[in-house]
């Protein structure tokens, strides 16, 4: 079992040369033909669920890299709520909320290198690997996957 830090981190993973990053899976699904990838999102959330108890358990850190869906005063507290409370994938963000030692990134665009802090994020934890999932990997986490190669 990782041990525990006392910093600013709490428990979190501070160095390790894998990350884990959920991309985009707290989700309200409020997007043209969202119903066709919902049927299957509910599946992969359990699997992607397992996979980060897996990393969790390993001592890999986990990056939430999530879209603000254009609310520019919202934090990613809030964006979990309202996708909970107000999204047609409330069980999907429910099953894989974020937890206190996870980190978190929020993106406005495809990528979640582009005009975040994702780039720092990974330097300090001294990253080397990451491990990239998502509920569909065609836009997001392709972008993402992309720009990491890039760097």
């Amino acid at each position: 079992m990782p041990e525990i830090n006392v910093d600013l981190h709490g428990s979190a993973p501070d160095k390790h040369k894998f990350a884990l990053l959920l991309i985009d899976v707290i989700n309200d699904f409020d997007f043209p033909e969202a119903d066709q990838l919902l049927k299957y999102a509910q599946p992969m959330a359990r699997n992607l669920l397992r996979l980060k108890r897996r990393a969790q358990k390993a001592g890999v850190p986990v990056v939430y890299v999530n879209d603000n869906f254009g609310r520019w005063k919202s934090d990613f507290r809030r964006t979990v709520d309202h996708c909970a409370r107000h999204g047609r994938g409330r069980e999907v963000v429910e099953s894989l909320r974020p937890e206190e030692n996870d980190y978190f990134v929020l993106k406005p665009k495809h990528s979640g290198f582009c005009s975040t802090t994702l780039e720092t994020l990974l330097r300090y934890l001294e990253t080397q690997t990451l491990i990239l999932t998502g509920i569909a990997g065609n836009f997001c986490v392709l972008f993402t996957a992309n720009d990491a190669y890039m760097r």
